[in-house]
């Protein structure tokens, strides 16, 4: 007789669910998802790459400079930061200490650096630094470096300044997107531009017979949300089914953050035209709605704030809102972590190569310390080494210098290497140095988990009791 008892499935690399605060699947009741980037995911590329040509254009009928420009796809990040004072994007780490930094399309080199930051810590409170939390704002980062070098050049005019700078591409690509004509062509061309994952379906699925009510509740209007929605999933749900059959609650133009932090109406969407009725008494049957807010999403479930997790790829409409103000668990999507996580591991024994320099180069430095000391209380006579020969103290302090000088003629070509893994210009999503970076720092504070994809929930299973590793501070090593 053989076994039939289904293999357990291990849990592909980058495809954990990593937690900041122990969180037990088995006491969620509900699940709410956002669409773009988190249940749809796109090709950034792809997508950025429209966007910038509709940005471009639109500021050319405005009578800007921008012929000649193009797109560059490997040129930011997310968790970068404009400063807007002085027309730099930065990397910082979770302190807010300045770590890298271009101006223009060109990286400032340390001096240069060090003069503009030395006594600036970046401040996301403060209307100068503009944080790139999504991918979204990749288009409009790429084309600000550039019209800041064209502004240096002077052909922007001399009324004009960084932060004015910002304003303006801002504006214009707000009206490219409310002009309908970037998504319009995604409707039409799916397959161009949505990167389908075959496991999500399954996922939620599982999510959905083990008892909980999922939600589904976007910014996207219902036109955009169903074209979507039907081209990711319905392939691979059974005949006779489709996404809706997924969803206890659909709500789109829920205008987040305004949907956790306000009241707004709710309105029945009540065709797929997208004709929209008033739902004075709040949801009271499984549909489709526009707008509403979080108190009546509650009220509606009937559960409190614990008993909800919000699943979504914005640091701040997704994940510090809802935590902040209703206190609904977390999951942020970073997408990044799939190929950032294969990178690093690729890249490990060059890293445990750079710990065991780092540990030598550390030892030695500490030796030179002690001995430093010991020239010192000779030179000024006190202290139990304060008599004796001076030379051999010489000797020995220039021995360790050779030593420490030729480790670190080894560390720094490695260190280099490691320093521009998963992106060239601003090296590990998550590291700013050898420190986490500002990125990580709220994902750690905001977000409950994070994973690359809302498929990954599917390794996990819905009965997974996740718990955050031990905190660790410097002297627990």
């Amino acid at each position: 007789m053989t076994d039939a008892t289904p293999a357990l499935v291990a849990t592909p690399p980058g495809r954990g669910l990593y937690c900041n605060r122990t969180l037990n699947l088995r006491a969620i009741r509900a699940i709410g998802f956002d669409m773009d980037y988190t249940l749809v995911h796109y090709d950034v590329d792809a997508w950025e790459q429209r966007a910038y040509a509709y940005l471009q254009q639109k500021l050319h009928e405005h009578g800007w400079p921008v012929d000649g420009l193009a797109f560059l796809p490997q040129f930011a990040t997310r968790g970068l930061v404009i400063d807007t004072a002085l027309g730099n994007i930065v990397k910082a780490d979770r302190f807010g200490y300045v770590k890298r930094v271009m101006h223009g399309t060109r990286r400032l080199e340390f001096d240069d650096q060090r003069k503009s930051y030395a006594r600036t810590l970046v401040d996301l409170s403060d209307s100068r630094w503009v944080f790139l939390n999504t991918f979204f704002s990749l288009s409009e980062a790429v084309m600000y470096a550039q019209l800041v070098e064209r502004l240096d050049e002077g052909q922007l005019g001399p009324m004009l300044n960084y932060s004015d700078l910002w304003q303006q591409i801002r504006r214009s690509l707000d009206l490219a997107h409310a002009e309908g004509r970037l998504k319009a062509e995604l409707i039409t061309q799916p397959d161009r531009y949505v990167v389908v994952d075959p496991d999500l379906p399954l996922a939620l699925r599982d999510l959905k017979q083990s008892g909980k009510r999922l939600l589904l509740i976007t910014n996207s209007e219902w036109s955009f949300t169903r074209a979507m929605m039907e081209h990711a999933f319905d392939r691979f749900l059974p005949g006779g089914t489709s996404w809706r059959d997924l969803f206890d609650l659909v709500i789109v133009g829920a205008r987040k953050p305004d949907f956790f932090t306000g009241r707004p109406p709710l309105y029945e969407v009540a065709d797929d035209a997208g004709l929209l009725r008033p739902c004075v008494g709040g949801p009271t049957a499984r549909g489709v709605y526009f707008g509403g807010h979080a108190d009546m999403i509650e009220q509606h479930l009937g559960l409190s704030g614990s008993e909800i997790l919000y699943v979504g790829d914005h640091l701040y409409t997704d994940v510090k809102v809802s935590k902040d103000i209703h206190r609904w668990r977390t999951a942020l999507i970073v997408r990044e972590l799939e190929d950032e996580i294969a990178l690093l591991q690729e890249a490990r024994p060059q890293q445990k190569a750079l710990d065991r320099l780092m540990a030598e180069k550390s030892v030695l430095e500490a030796e030179q310390a002690q001995v430093r000391l010991q020239q010192q209380r000779l030179e000024q006579g006190y202290g139990p080494t304060g008599s004796g020969p001076r030379e051999p103290l010489d000797g020995r302090l220039a021995r360790l210098r050779t030593r420490v000088e030729k480790l670190e003629d080894a560390i720094a070509p490695l260190a280099a290497r490691l320093s521009v893994v998963s992106n060239a210009q601003w090296g590990p999503l998550m590291y700013a140095g050898n420190d986490r970076s500002n990125l990580a720092s709220q994902v750690e504070r905001y977000a409950d988990i994070y994973t690359s994809r809302v498929s990954n929930f599917g390794f996990a299973t819905p009965f997974a009791f996740l718990r955050a590793p031990r905190g660790r501070l410097p002297h627990d090593l």
